[in-house]
C-alpha cells in the first residue's frame, strides 16, 4: 500500500486563492476607436472628466487655498493654454455639444474649462484639489477621501440634458478618488470619457491624451463609421462601471508625480 500524501494547509489555501484570483479578473475590453467615439458624442449623453492643461511647474499652491488671489496657486502655462484652446477647436469641429462645464475652484482648472468649452464655467467644490495642495495628501479611495470620490462620480453619474455632453475639469487627486489608483498617471491636459446610464452608474469608455482630441478632425474622414441610424456607437460587449478594471491604456512615464 502506498504512502498517504499530506498537503499543507497552507499552501493548498494559497492555491485555491491564486485560482480564484485568475478566475474572477474581469475581461479587458479593447478601447472604442477615437472616430467611433467621435460619432457618439454628437449624439450627448456623455460626461468627459478633464484634468486641467499643463502649468507653470515653478509655481506651487498655497494651503488653505485662496481662490481669488491668483500668486497663491499653480497657473496654467502658455503651452497649457494653447492646447486647451485648440481641444475646444476641435470639439466644435466635430459638432460635439458641450452642455454644462463643471470645474475645481483652482483657477488652472477654470481657465481650462473656459478656454475648452469657450462659455462660462460652474466652480464646484467636489472638483477642487482633494490632496489639499499636498504631495501628502494623494488620493486613497478606500480610506480618508472616499467621500470626495463620491461627490467626483455623482457628477460623472448625473445624465447631461438631452443632447449634450457634460464636462468635469478636476486634478489627479480627485480623479483617483473617484475611478481608481490604475489613473495616477493621468497627464494635465488628458480626459476620461463616460458614457452615462439611466440604470446605473456611469460606464467608462476610454482615455483621450488632449492632443488626440485635437488630431480628430484632420483623420476623420479617413476613419470608418461604425454607426446606427442616430450616429450612436454600435454596442459592444462591456462592463466598465465603478469597481471594474478599465480597458488598458499606454502607461505615461517620466513625469513628476507633484503636479495636482
Amino acid at each position: 500500500m502506498g504512502a498517504v500524501a499530506f498537503h499543507d494547509p497552507e499552501e493548498t489555501l494559497k492555491r485555491i486563492a491564486a485560482f480564484l484570483f485568475l478566475v474572477c479578473l474581469p475581461i479587458q475590453a479593447e478601447a472604442v476607436p477615437l472616430g467611433e467615439l467621435a460619432t457618439s458624442l454628437k449624439g450627448g449623453g456623455y460626461v468627459i472628466v478633464f484634468r486641467h492643461g499643463a502649468t507653470d511647474d515653478s509655481q506651487r499652491d498655497v494651503y488653505p487655498f485662496k481662490f481669488d488671489d491668483m500668486s497663491s496657486q499653480r497657473q496654467l502655462n502658455e503651452q497649457g493654454r494653447i492646447v486647451a484652446r485648440e481641444v475646444g477647436v476641435a470639439l466644435r469641429k466635430l459638432s460635439i455639444p458641450i452642455g454644462t462645464v463643471y470645474t475645481s475652484r483652482l483657477n488652472r482648472a477654470v481657465e481650462t474649462g473656459k478656454l475648452i468649452a469657450g462659455k462660462e464655467v460652474t466652480p464646484v467644490d467636489a472638483l477642487t484639489d482633494s490632496s489639499g495642495g499636498s504631495a501628502s495628501g494623494m488620493a486613497n479611495p478606500e480610506g480618508k477621501n472616499a467621500k470626495a470620490g463620491r461627490a467626483v462620480r455623482e457628477i460623472v453619474d448625473a445624465a447631461p440634458k438631452p443632447g449634450t455632453n457634460n464636462l468635469a475639469v478636476t486634478h489627479k487627486t480627485n480623479v483617483t478618488d473617484a475611478f481608481g489608483m490604475e489613473f495616477a498617471d493621468i497627464r494635465e491636459g488628458e480626459a476620461l470619457v463616460y458614457r452615462t446610464n439611466a440604470s446605473g452608474p456611469a460606464v467608462f469608455v476610454r482615455r483621450v491624451p488632449a492632443k488626440q482630441w485635437i488630431t480628430i478632425p484632420r483623420r476623420w474622414k479617413d476613419t470608418p463609421h461604425q454607426t446606427e441610424g442616430s450616429g450612436a456607437l454600435v454596442p459592444r460587449p462591456r462592463d466598465n462601471s465603478y469597481g471594474q478594471r478599465h480597458p488598458k491604456q499606454p502607461i505615461h512615464r517620466g513625469k513628476r508625480a507633484a503636479e495636482f
